[in-house]
C-alpha cells in the first residue's frame, strides 16, 4: 500500500494516490493514537480518597511511533501492502497504457485525419477517468483497512502503556508525538517509547520480521523534547 519510490509517470495519478496515502496514514495514526490515549487514561483507578498526595512522577511516549514500530503493526502492514500490490500494478499498467497512447497521439496526430485523431483521443481520455477511479477505489479501500489496523493495534498498545505506567509508578504519561503537545522539554530518562513496545513485543508473542521484508516505519523515533532558547 505505501509504494517505493520511482515508476511515476506523466499522468501524476500513482504520484497523488501515493502522497495522498501517506498523508492518510499520518492523519489516521495521529486521531486514532489520541482517541486510544483518552480511553486507556479512563481506565486508570482513581486514587483512594485518605491516600497522602505524593511526588508527581511524568513520562513521555511517542504514541503513534510506539504503535507503528511494534512486531504486530510491521507485520501486518507488510502483509496489506503484499494484499494491495496487485491491485497497485494494475494501476501502474493502466498509467503506462496512457502514458504511451498520449505519446504516440503527440507523435502522430499531424499524420491522422480528423476522426481518427478524435477517436484516440476519447479513448485516452476514457482510460484516464478508468486510472483516476481506480486509484480512488485502491486509496479508499486501502485507507479502511489501514484505518482499521492501525486501531486494533493502538488499543491493545494504549493497555500496555497504562500497565507498564501503573507498574512504574508514572502519575502522568504525555503524547509528545501529539501535533499540540504541551511538552516543551524533557529528560531522556521519561521516555517510555522504547520499554512500551519492547513489553507489548513480548505480550503480543509476534516476533520481528526479517530485515529483508520489514517495512520502515512510518516515523523515527523522536529525540527528547529540546528546551526553548534563552537570552
Amino acid at each position: 500500500m505505501f509504494p517505493r519510490s520511482g515508476a511515476v509517470r506523466s499522468t501524476g495519478i500513482q504520484k497523488e494516490f501515493y502522497t495522498r496515502m501517506k498523508r492518510s496514514l499520518a492523519l489516521i495514526a495521529t486521531l486514532a493514537s489520541g482517541l486510544v490515549l483518552s480511553a486507556a487514561a479512563q481506565t486508570l483507578p482513581a486514587p483512594a480518597a485518605a491516600a497522602p498526595a505524593g511526588p508527581t512522577k511524568i513520562a513521555i511516549i511517542a504514541f503513534q511511533v510506539a504503535v507503528q514500530q511494534t512486531n504486530e503493526f510491521q507485520r501486518n502492514l507488510a502483509d496489506l501492502e503484499k494484499k494491495y500490490a496487485p491491485r497497485e500494478a494494475q494501476l501502474k499498467a493502466l498509467d503506462e497504457e496512457v502514458t504511451n497512447l498520449t505519446k504516440q497521439l503527440q507523435d502522430q496526430g499531424s499524420m491522422l485525419n480528423d476522426a481518427e485523431r478524435a477517436s484516440r483521443a476519447k479513448t485516452i481520455d476514457d482510460k484516464k477517468k478508468q486510472l483516476e477511479r481506480s486509484a480512488e477505489d485502491l486509496k479508499n479501500d486501502g485507507g479502511q483497512e489501514m484505518q482499521e489496523m492501525f486501531n486494533g493495534v493502538a488499543s491493545k498498545v494504549g493497555d500496555v502503556m497504562v500497565s507498564f505506567a501503573q507498574q512504574q509508578g508514572y502519575t502522568l504519561v504525555l503524547d509528545v508525538a501529539q501535533q499540540q503537545s504541551p511538552v516543551l522539554w524533557a529528560s531522556e530518562s521519561t521516555n517510555i517509547t522504547r520499554q512500551v513496545i519492547d513489553a507489548y513485543n513480548v505480550k503480543s508473542g509476534v516476533p520481528a520480521p526479517p530485515p529483508s521484508a520489514a517495512p520502515k516505519p512510518a516515523a523515527a523515533k523522536p529525540a527528547a523534547p529540546k528546551p526553548p532558547v534563552t537570552h
